[in-house]
């Protein structure tokens, strides 16, 4: 068991749910509108970031609340339970709240003790989208390896926020002001690369090891949006400002990277290798949950360096499964030592794990265990 006795105050549609008792398997069955969507982001919310729908922390409160909200967990660990929680209080609408122990932390400090995985039917729409959206994917499999990614990644952003600031000046700023601001993005961002570069590599080496069903299988690789040195990086930021200048922007580092990806034809034939922005919708969300268990397969490898509790939440993925896909994907799922939230509609497509499962009733932002 990884994460039990889940509260959402004022969240959303819920005004006061609680989750005890959970399972391995947990299945979030109601109609749509029910609120089921919502548990998982609240979930979602106990990792460092935005959350699964990377929504404005103004548009989470509920609408017959008092302007706030909260969430808390407790999560087992090996020695004493920890709890976890985040929050917005109607009177600092512009801050997140984050406690540990009940003691106030930075939100980056949540990715020490819990590691969060999901699969939204909204990024069925990942490689139709922006570079921005790829990066964003990237970084959550890599923070679930890496906890101090977020780190690395938060002070690559403020430090490219602060140049950017520099560049647009009505008069050039003096050169020391940009050296000490690029050696910040040069330290953060080589960090930042570096862990992309790993992840892009190992899930790359994993799913080419997979056989060719039931599930697509894609191809990865990574595409520096510059120099993936500290050095290297530097010297380009610096040989840059001119142009920088112009454009008022940073045009080169990590903060422009790519994950290419493609769909590998049959028998692994290089010359079927297809890019993922020119296939079907269904093979894209195909290529998609093969990345997701392929990720999960990796976590099981580093198991033994990291033993934070894991946890994997995905969004209506069943539904959209044939019933073979559908049993393919409950067995990667059963040889790993993940806690699954699966939503769905209905009952009829997790029949296979619905003796394994807690079955959590949702309706009208209320959560109720069946029977």
């Amino acid at each position: 068991m990884t994460l039990d006795r889940i509260l959402l105050s004022d969240f959303r549609n819920h005004r006061e749910t609680r989750i005890e008792n959970t399972a391995r398997f947990n299945l979030l069955v109601g109609e749509n509108g029910a609120g089921k969507t919502n548990v998982l982001e609240a979930i979602s919310l106990l990792a460092p970031g935005r959350g699964m729908r990377r929504a404005k922390l103004d548009e989470m409160p509920s609408q017959t609340g008092k302007g706030g909200f909260a969430i808390s967990a407790d999560l087992a660990t090996q020695a004493d339970p920890v709890r976890l929680g985040t929050g917005l209080r109607a009177t600092q609408p512009g801050k997140r709240i984050i406690q540990i122990n009940q003691t106030a932390a930075p939100a980056v400090r949540l990715a020490e003790w819990l590691s969060i995985g999901w699969l939204t039917p909204a990024m069925d729409r990942l490689f139709a989208e922006g570079a921005g959206a790829r990066r964003r994917f990237l970084d959550r499999l890599v923070l679930a390896v890496a906890p101090g990614h977020a780190k690395s990644a938060t002070r690559l952003e403020n430090a490219l926020r602060e140049r950017n600031r520099l560049l647009a000046e009505p008069q050039m700023p003096e050169k020391q002001w940009f050296d000490a601001i690029e050696a910040q993005i040069a330290e953060a961002g080589a960090a930042v690369a570096s862990e992309r570069a790993a992840m892009v590599r190992e899930l790359d080496r994993t799913l080419a090891a997979l056989p060719d069903g039931p599930f697509a299988r894609p191809s990865l690789r990574y595409e520096p949006g510059g120099p993936i040195t500290a050095e290297a990086l530097a010297a380009a930021l610096q040989d840059m400002r001119g142009r920088d200048r112009a454009a008022q922007r940073t045009l080169t580092g990590p903060h422009r990277d790519e994950i290419a990806v493609a769909m590998v034809g049959k028998n692994g034939s290089e010359g079927e290798r297809q890019p993922a922005a020119d296939c079907s919708t269904g093979e894209q969300k195909a290529m998609l949950i093969a990345i997701v268990l392929a990720h999960s397969q990796l976590l099981e490898t580093a198991r033994r360096e990291d033993t934070r509790p894991r946890l994997l939440l995905l969004d209506e993925v069943a539904a959209h499964l044939d019933p073979l896909r559908r049993e393919a994907l409950f067995d990667r799922l059963r040889g790993g030592h993940a806690q699954v939230w699966l939503t769905g509609t209905e009952l009829a497509p997790f029949d296979a794990i619905r003796n394994e499962a807690a079955i959590w009733n949702v309706r009208g932002g209320t959560v109720a265990r069946a029977d």
